[in-house]
């Protein structure tokens, strides 16, 4: 039922965020706001803050954000109304009552509703009548003794198309009712409706509150397809269910399962894996992914997504990363697992127990694990061109990530894997007259200058967040290579983020607004620390000319151009034959280069750059 907004006002307004969250964590004052640690991700620092001036929270460690309503729908696991009722009965508030139009929807919901739950008890009783004989042999010979067939409520539908709806009159439920709920079928030829499931073993879906939606039919025998589901009616849209969520939800430590069938959730359900669910004949929707992250508001028990081992199974993990990328957030991810080949979940724990699954569960890969996986397994990445390809893939993939801190560490991460995966290689060196034998030049170990440029990577981008501070009308120049520096301490990529998300909602704003919003959130101390950093190390950013200023600013970002000629010059220096004529030629020229970027040539250096330097 939608509510009136100024319902919705009076109650935010009647029950104090801090007053309602201090019953459930233990609040500090911090200002004007309060704060503590976040109870939506494992933290020390607090970095959890509600104010009830405005009427939010927010927590700037894992980006949950919200009103009263929103938080007492994620900590407490609760729907939109009954979220609401909660506060009202707080507040002394009476929930609106519906119109006559609405009144009128929910009953007739409500009647729809009774209709599926009929139908449901009726296909039960059919599995325990004498034509229901060779279906339930059928169930015990699958390993489902009867407590199990009456726990998830398994039924028959028999072959005669007339015995549903005959049943369902005898109860006072009428054909367009039936019709309505794709129960049963109108006749093409002007004959008596008939059943739409027939010589079925029937799975009972129910939707997140236990109510009985849909089914999912298996065929004995005969001609037709192995499974079918229920078709769309007003109550079951199937991107929205999940199969088995209800009993899911029930269990408040288990960890979400996705599997395939209705057989695999009922196997893994009864070998102590509550949190089994699978989708209805369908790849993952947004909708399903949102009810799996519900299962678990703290974000510390990942959904776990099997797939078979074979290649339909590798097609469909890579759907399923494409379609959870650009969801995620600090808890909001999921992991990827693949089943042994020719297995499923239903074999393996009827052949091998609860521990043949704990161990695909243990094998299970994080997200970005998964997606350089995927991306990477089947392509050739021989040549350039092909390396150029898998690349652009990932970045693709990554640049999907609408959550901008999870994309800045996700670019962060790939660009880690890539340089080990494909080390620079340094530019082809003829063979002087001494036939490629070791040079006697000064020795400079990769590993010294992979740390020194790791040093100096991190060092700079501390000092363009510092930069940013200082002179916040130089962020269009910084923003995008800020945005995908991650920065090791904890505090200083909290002040990134803050900063970030400041002088994107407002590019104008001056130092001084800048650090009464960086004071504001308690990170001046910080913002302090950082700024003495910079001006130590780079004190012509105080420079009363801009335009000096912005100079250093882009030579901060040259770093790597100037660290890649280091590494070149130093590959040259080591090449076989290096005392010849051609050897010498490349160093001079990487000089050149370099003292052209010194002089402030820097177009020239980068265009010239980019063509005599080759990355692996």
């Amino acid at each position: 039922m939608a509510l009136p907004p100024a319902f919705l006002d009076e109650l935010r307004a009647r029950v104090p965020l801090s007053e309602l969250i201090g019953r459930k964590l233990r609040l500090q004052r911090a200002g004007r706001e309060w704060k503590a640690p976040c109870p939506f991700h494992n933290e020390k620092t607090p970095s959890f803050y509600v104010n009830d001036q405005k009427a939010f929270f927010h927590c700037f460690g894992c980006g949950a954000h919200g009103d009263v309503v929103g938080f007492l729908m994620r900590h407490d696991n609760l729907s939109f109304p009954d979220a609401v009722e909660q506060l009202a009965a707080l507040a002394g508030l009476e929930v609106p009552r519906p119109s006559p139009q609405e009144r009128q929807r929910f009953e007739r919901q409500k009647t729809l509703y009774d209709v599926l739950e009929a139908a449901c008890a009726w296909f039960e009783q059919q599995l325990r009548a004498p034509h229901g004989r060779a279906a339930l042999e059928y169930l015990r010979g699958r390993g489902l003794d009867d407590d199990t067939i009456a726990q998830f409520r398994l039924g028959w539908a028999p072959a005669d198309a007339s015995l549903l709806g005959a049943a369902m009159r005898k109860l006072g439920h009428e054909d367009a009712e039936l019709i309505e709920l794709q129960l049963i079928r109108a006749s093409d030829h002007g004959g008596a409706p008939y059943s739409f499931f027939r010589n079925r073993v029937l799975f009972p879906v129910a939707d997140r509150r236990g109510r009985v939606v849909a089914f999912g039919g298996r065929i004995l025998d005969g001609d037709g397809p192995k499974y079918v589901n229920s078709p769309e009616h007003p109550l079951f849209h199937k991107g929205h269910v999940l199969y088995g969520l209800s009993r899911a939800r029930g269990s408040r430590d288990a960890i979400p399962i996705v599997v395939e069938g209705y057989m695999d959730v009922i196997a893994l359900q009864r070998a102590g894996f509550e949190g089994a669910v699978a989708p209805l004949g369908t790849a993952l929707t947004e909708a399903q992914l949102g009810e799996l992250w519900r299962l678990d508001p703290s974000g510390t028990r990942a959904p776990v997504l099997c797939f078979d081992g074979d290649a339909a199974g590798r097609r469909a993990a890579e759907r399923a990363i494409a379609r959870a990328l650009p969801l995620v957030s600090a808890d909001r991810t999921i992991r990827v697992a693949f089943l042994p080949p020719g297995e499923d979940p239903d074999t393996m724990v009827r052949s091998g127990g609860a521990a043949a699954m704990q161990r695909v569960l243990a094998e299970a890969k994080s997200l970005v694990d998964a997606l350089w996986d995927t991306t990477l397994r089947d392509r050739a990445r021989e040549t350039p061109e092909q390396r150029a390809g898998v690349r652009r893939a990932l970045d693709e993939a990554v640049a999907t990530i609408a959550d901008k801190t999870c994309q800045s560490l996700y670019r962060q991460e790939i660009r880690t894997r890539w340089d080990e995966a494909f080390p620079w290689r340094s530019a082809f060196v003829p063979r002087g007259k001494d036939g490629g034998k070791p040079g006697k030049g000064p020795s400079i170990k990769p590993s010294s200058l992979k740390t020194r440029r790791h040093q100096l990577v991190r060092l700079r981008d501390r000092l363009l967040l510092g930069a940013i501070i200082l002179r916040p009308a130089f962020w269009e120049e910084v923003s995008a290579h800020l945005a995908e520096a991650a920065l090791p301490d904890p505090v200083e990529q909290q002040l990134k983020v803050l900063v970030q998300d400041r002088l994107e909602a407002d590019s104008g704003l001056d130092a001084p607004g800048l650090w009464l919003h960086l004071d504001h959130h308690g990170l001046a101390s910080a913002a302090t620390s950082l700024l003495d950093l910079t001006v130590a190390t780079v004190p012509r950013l105080k420079h009363q000319d801009a335009e000096e200023a912005r100079a250093q600013v882009r030579e901060l970002l040259l770093l790597d151009h100037r660290l890649a000629m280091e590494g070149e010059i130093a590959a040259a220096t080591k090449a076989p034959g290096s005392g010849a004529d051609p050897a010498l030629e490349r160093i001079s020229a990487i000089t050149r280069e370099k003292t052209g970027l010194i002089e402030g040539d820097a177009d020239a250096a980068v265009t010239g750059g980019e063509t005599g330097t080759s990355h692996g």
